[in-house]
């Protein structure tokens, strides 16, 4: 499992999950390399991964469904971690619905051992000698839930190839991005692909 911990690209090839290692002022950006692909992002402080970032208290502290450019993304213990600082997609992104895990597979049918953004994450933190205690609810760049009335809608990623969308770290922290591997509703079109993780 390859990680970053300077300046460069980090290609996270389809159904797979890649962590980073990012200082406090660096840019994260995520880029949607051939489009229509969802990625689930998590970021944990570098001094304590026992806080992280949390969408539930984003939500609180935003007051929105997904923070607009400017705005911190927070953790668990209410503190910035991330700052949203550009996005050049269609700015349809999700922080309602958890990561798939095998459990969501299982109860849609899947063979065994079907890959999961948990599990991904999972062996991303791993490959830094990291653990985490629970999988927290991510931040779904790319993802198009749309609202309506009490009701969820599960459409396709709008985004299209190069589309990005970038992060500034407010503390250090190691971030994992997990190129979504659903493949049986249809937010990535059916056919899960690649993305990219920039630090500059």
């Amino acid at each position: 499992m390859e990680t970053t911990t300077a300046e460069g690209r980090t290609i996270v090839p389809a159904r797979t999950g890649r962590a980073v290692r990012v200082a406090a002022g660096q840019r994260i950006s995520v880029s949607d390399l051939d489009g229509g692909q969802v990625g689930d992002l998590f970021a944990f402080r570098a001094d304590d991964p026992s806080e992280h970032l949390s969408a539930g208290h984003t939500r609180a502290a935003t007051s929105r469904l997904f923070p607009a450019v400017g705005q911190d993304f927070v953790t668990d213990r209410r503190r910035p971690i991330l700052t949203l600082v550009s996005d050049t997609s269609p700015g349809r992104h999700d922080m309602l619905i958890p990561a798939c895990d095998p459990a969501r597979y299982a109860g849609l049918g899947a063979d065994p051992g079907h890959p999961s953004c948990a599990e991904n994450l999972r062996a991303s933190l791993a490959a830094l000698g990291l653990t985490a205690l629970a999988t927290p609810q991510p931040v779904n760049v790319f993802m198009r839930i749309p609202v309506e009335g009490d009701e969820l809608r599960w459409l396709p990623a709008s985004s299209r190839p190069g589309d990005a969308i970038t992060f500034r770290a407010v503390v250090d922290c190691v971030v994992v991005l997990s190129a979504c591997p659903q493949d049986l509703v249809g937010i990535n079109g059916g056919h899960p692909t690649r993305l990219a993780i920039d630090l500059t």
